[in-house]
Order: structure tokens, then C-alpha cells, then sequence
């Protein structure tokens, strides 16, 4: 389904430890000892031919151990780059992501993972609100009571850690009640501890849920529904000998959309939120860039998602701007990346793919699927789906040019997944006209 696609897992892999880390401000840090070049430097006391060999930096010492390379690490069975780590940006302070050794329990929940590895820097940070009070010091944090039970953890394990270690005291509503989680502690530094390692908690396992809406433009007009039909029919006709070619690989006519990016949206107070920065997109340059009025495109040509023209999993149907500007992929890219800055959607891509599903693999068994998105369950964790691709090349051949209609794009829909409206389309939840 669409421009943003996340959450790739090794097929198979169960990591049982979520993506913990230590957050280190975006300057580099120097180890105690070295001289703050690359990982391979020796501390200054090691220098010389014969190290000492009992070194009094904390630690494994430098001199003792092997050569590496000095930009890379292996996790597990990855590498990660340490010169280029995630950035997770909290209240506008951004924070390096650092990789640790994840430990695998096969048969834990998610409540656990924290048990042996939350390691976190407990060094103070100024954007947090913290309030001052007879008893101390106060601060709190909002989030979707679905993501409670992860604060508190198995058997409250997880908030009983963070409370021993920062020296303060954490308050979570019961599920289902709404409110905030209240932090309170004698010292400001410990409630900050607390709440940087909350917020921690509550992104890691935001980015675990399963995706729950999308921006989207809504390509089903009357005449756009009809070519796609036509298209269906001499598609059968010219290629149904091919391998893995049948109907229930075609996408809904009345679902044909373009995708801007995905959300997880937990609460109807974050829907609320969704819909007002679509309006502040709107005042503050959807305006501009539409003049007022729906920017006139259409939807022609064929592409396909893979490698393999022999080996198809997803075909797509062009959308461009009717004139040849490019109006619809600034807009585009313009709300996508407002959306990315207020961590409302992850960032995947640099642009969106300017595209509408016409036939998917996904179908075969679902024909409610949607694209990659659906390989999740409630909790997160990965499904493997088995896929029959289809020949695409004499699909490719003879459709290349394929013309599917005349568009009048005016409005972008905060639309909610495996639902449907009256008409056959997915259900919006809210939506920003052009004009």
C-alpha cells in the first residue's frame, strides 16, 4: 500500500530484546583514558611498546584487545555503522540511538525484555517541563493507555527498576483509564533519568505496534474505477496463461489510492492530532503549492515493486501531474516530512513513491490485505506469509502505457485500515480539502 514502508524484519528472526540503547546527545563522546579518535586508539597510559598490562581504565582496556574496524559493529548478526546511529528526536532534542548486544529469552514477553539490558544516560535534560513542588519535583508524560503495561512491565518489574535507579516514584493509570503517568522525586535530575527512560519505552514500543491508519489520496473516481476494470479484463484475456496471473490478485477499484505515509495512532487524541496538523499543512504551504483549488493529475503506465519482471509481487499504476510539474510530490513530500519531524510516522524514505496498487500477491489468500503492512500481529511481532509471485513481462510489455484516467485530487484522508465506508472505500477518519 503505499509511499512509506517500515518495519523490514529478517524473516523468521524473534528478537527477543527490543532495540535498547543509550542516548547520548548528538556531540561525540570521548572514552575515559583515550584520546578521543577512533575506537581503536589506545589510552595514553597504554602508549609504547610494552603496555602495562593492569590498566586503570574501567572497562576492558584498549591495549588488550583485538584490532577492529573503527566504524562498524556487530549486533547480533548484523552491523550496524556507530558513526551514523538512529537519531530519536524527544520535545525537540535529538538523541543518538547507540547499539548494545540484544540477549534473546525465547520465551519471555515483552515486559521483560527490560530486565537485564535498560541501560540508559541519566544525564539531565533541560527540554523536559519539570515542575517544582513542596515535595520535590514532578513531571508527566501522555500516552495511549494501550502502551501502560509496558511501563510497568511483568509483574511491574520494568517501573520498579526505573524507580530503584533514578530514586523516584511513577504513577500509571490502570488500563483502560485515561490520564498521564506522573513521575515525582526529591531531585530534578531523577525525575528527568525517569522520564528520558519512559520516553524511551514508550517510542520503542510505539514502533512495535501495527500500522493503524495512512495518509492517503483517494484515487477511485468514476471514470479511474472503469479503466481499471478494462484493464483487468484484457489483462486475463492476453496474459492469463502466464504463471501466477489471475483475478484474485487485483487490487479493489474502490480502493485505489496513493499512500503518503503510515501512522499508528493509539487514541482518538492523537486522530484529533493527525487532523489538525493536516490543517497546519494546509495554512502553512498545501495553499501554496494547490493555488485553492484540486491539482489535476492521472494515473498511466505500469510499474513493478521488485527486481524481477519474471518474479512480481507488486504492480503499480503511475501518477503524475497532468502540466509535468511537480506539485503533487512537493506536497507530498512536504506533509510526509512535517509528519516525520512530530514523530507521528517514521521516516523510511526521502520521497514518497508517487504510486496506487493495481495487483499484489497479498490478494491471493486476502483479498483484504494491504501490501507489506499486514505481516504483523496486535503485539508486533512478524508473520511470514508465503507469497506466489507472477510473471509480469508480458504484462509489462503490452501495458506499459496503460492510461487509467483523469484525476482531481482535493483532498487528503486520515484513513483507517481493514475498514470501509458506505462506497466501498476505506473509512476516513478526517480529512483537509484544497479547495
Amino acid at each position: 500500500m503505499g509511499g512509506t514502508e517500515t518495519r523490514a524484519r529478517s524473516v523468521g528472526e524473534e528478537s527477543a530484546t527490543p532495540a535498547l540503547a543509550t542516548l547520548t546527545p548528538p556531540e561525540a563522546r570521548t572514552r575515559p583514558g583515550t584520546s578521543g579518535g577512533s575506537r581503536g586508539s589506545r589510552p595514553a597510559h597504554c602508549a609504547g611498546a610494552n603496555p602495562r598490562p593492569a590498566c586503570s581504565v574501567r572497562g576492558p582496556c584498549l591495549c588488550t584487545r583485538p584490532a577492529r574496524d573503527s566504524t562498524r559493529l556487530s549486533v547480533g548478526d548484523s552491523v550496524m555503522d556507530v558513526l551514523r546511529p538512529q537519531i530519536i528526536t524527544f520535545d525537540g532534542r535529538n538523541y543518538r540511538k547507540n547499539p548494545i548486544q540484544e540477549k534473546n529469552y525465547q520465551h519471555e514477553e515483552d515486559e521483560a525484555y527490560y530486565r537485564d539490558s535498560m541501560e540508559y544516560s541519566d544525564e539531565p535534560c533541560d527540554a523536559y517541563e519539570v515542575e517544582q513542588t513542596p515535595q520535590g519535583f514532578r513531571a508527566t508524560v501522555s500516552a495511549p493507555s494501550v502502551l501502560y503495561k509496558h511501563i510497568v512491565g511483568k509483574r511491574g518489574d520494568t517501573k520498579k527498576k526505573i524507580e530503584v535507579e533514578t530514586k523516584t516514584s511513577i504513577n500509571v493509570p490502570k488500563p483502560g483509564h485515561g490520564g498521564e503517568i506522573v513521575i515525582t522525586g526529591q531531585h530534578r535530575n531523577g525525575v528527568i533519568s525517569a522520564r528520558t527512560r519512559v520516553d524511551v519505552l514508550l517510542d520503542t514500543f510505539r514502533r512495535r505496534q501495527p500500522f493503524t491508519h495512512f495518509l492517503a489520496f483517494f484515487l477511485n473516481e468514476v471514470e479511474v474505477q472503469e479503466r481499471f476494470l478494462k484493464f483487468q479484463k484484457e489483462v486475463l484475456e492476453k496474459c492469463s496463461m502466464d504463471r501466477g496471473v489471475d483475478s484474485s490478485i487485483f487490487q479493489n477499484p474502490k480502493k485505489l489510492h496513493l499512500t503518503i505515509g503510515m501512522l499508528v495512532l493509539l487514541s482518538e487524541e492523537e486522530i484529533q492530532q493527525t487532523y489538525e496538523t493536516l490543517q497546519r499543512c494546509k495554512e502553512e504551504f498545501i495553499n501554496d503549492i494547490s493555488g485553492g483549488k484540486p491539482l489535476e493529475a492521472e494515473m498511466a503506465g505500469i510499474e513493478y515493486m521488485n527486481d524481477d519482471p519474471g518474479m512480481v509481487d507488486v504492480l503499480y499504476a503511475k501518477v503524475h501531474m497532468k502540466d509535468g510539474s511537480n506539485k503533487l510530490q512537493e506536497l507530498a513530500d512536504r506533509v510526509l516530512e512535517r509528519f516525520q519531524e512530530l514523530g507521528l510516522t517514521v521516516k523510511e524514505w526521502n520521497s514518497v513513491k508517487l504510486h496506487a496498487t493495481v495487483m499484489n500477491t497479498l490478494f491471493r489468500k486476502d483479498p483484504n490485505a494491504e501490501g507489506r503492512y499486514n505481516l504483523y500481529t496486535a503485539d508486533g511481532k512478524y508473520i511470514f506469509k508465503e507469497r506466489e509471485s507472477f510473471d509480469g513481462r508480458n504484462i509489462l510489455k503490452k501495458f506499459e502505457n496503460f492510461y487509467f484516467g483523469s484525476l482531481k485530487l482535493n483532498s487528503i484522508h486520515i484513513s483507517q485500515r481493514f475498514t470501509v465506508d458506505s462506497f466501498g472505500n476505506y473509512a476516513s477518519c478526517g480529512q483537509v480539502d484544497f479547495s
